[in-house]
């Protein structure tokens, strides 16, 4: 008997661990950044995705507490808020989203806000002439982070709602904002010069991420799938891109690293040619966080691997 109630006893104990265990686990899969909290001494500010973490970051200084919503290594088009993400942010000064389509769960996410909430709310890609999405698809391509010089726009829209939120801390955020144009406009410059000089401008990519990218430096994108980055492309169309691939001497198919790479992979081996990491920065993976990677490295990356393409 007395063997059986200790093994009955273990038993608990084993379920009780493995409930703890995968409660832990849950929960922190359910919440936002990884020990997220509130300042009292400072400017509350919450962001939809990465790269609006480190505009916001890097203008808001010492004067901001930043939240990003969506931990590293997720994929934004998969994401959605949790009932903790609301409740940060209805405490927080500033929410700063994309727009143009990216967050499909804002609306919602806003009138779901508390009405005491004081929260200003932005949309970073305000003034940026926006490309037209895959009519079956969306109406509108959000991805316009992805090139250098709508950052520049995107950039001045966070400084200003900094300051609309915090006028006190005005001039430390003007001197913070003048620090990341100049790192911002010299990646443009890079890649407006380099990439003028390329013989190639067809640029194959797993994800349609890269049109602003495209449009503002002469380059051509060709998509394996939609502006959704799980959309799934028919037959006909890779077989046509497999065509566009040998007719026009492309050497490599770009994928992205937060989401799977097996058609790129598929159709590198049917046009006989290697594929190569293109990033659309969505959001940084656990080891980029680690390295101290940014925007602004992740981009020279990108150049890098674009010139090695269009040689």
């Amino acid at each position: 008997m007395k063997r059986t109630k200790k093994w009955d006893m273990r038993r608990k104990d084993m379920r009780i661990w493995i409930i703890g265990t995968a409660l832990a686990i849950l929960l922190a899969g359910c919440g936002n950044q990884s020990g997220a909290k509130l300042a009292e001494d400072k400017t509350n500010v919450v962001t939809s995705f990465y790269p609006l973490y480190y505009l916001a970051s890097e203008i808001g200084g010492e004067d901001a507490n930043v939240i990003n919503l969506i931990p590293a290594g997720v994929e934004p088009h998969e994401w959605s808020p949790k009932s903790r993400d609301l409740d940060i942010t209805s405490k927080a000064q500033l929410l700063l989203y994309n727009g143009a389509g990216l967050e499909g769960w804002i609306e919602d996410f806003l009138q779901g806000l508390p009405k005491s909430s004081k929260l200003v709310t932005g949309e970073a890609s305000d003034g940026i002439a926006l490309l037209k999405g895959d009519e079956d698809e969306r109406g509108l391509d959000p991805h316009t982070w992805v090139s250098p010089k709508s950052m520049l726009q995107m950039a001045d829209n966070v400084k200003k709602l900094l300051i609309q939120v915090d006028p006190a801390h005005q001039a430390d955020y003007a001197a913070n904002y003048e620090a990341l144009i100049g790192k911002l406009k010299a990646l443009d410059e890079r890649f407006t010069t380099q990439l003028s000089a390329v013989s190639r401008h067809d640029i194959v990519v797993s994800h349609q991420a890269f049109g602003y990218l495209a449009r503002d430096y002469g380059l051509h994108q060709v998509p394996i799938m939609g502006l959704s980055p799980d959309a799934e492309p028919r037959a006909k169309d890779l077989l046509d891109i497999a065509k566009f691939v040998k007719a026009n001497d492309v050497k490599y198919i770009f994928f992205e690293e937060l989401v799977s790479s097996t058609l790129a992979d598929t159709l590198a081996r049917e046009a006989k040619v290697d594929t190569m990491v293109l990033n659309p920065i969505e959001g940084l993976t656990p080891d980029q966080e680690k390295k101290g990677d940014d925007y602004v490295t992740l981009m020279d990356s990108n150049l890098q691997n674009l010139l090695k393409a269009l040689q």
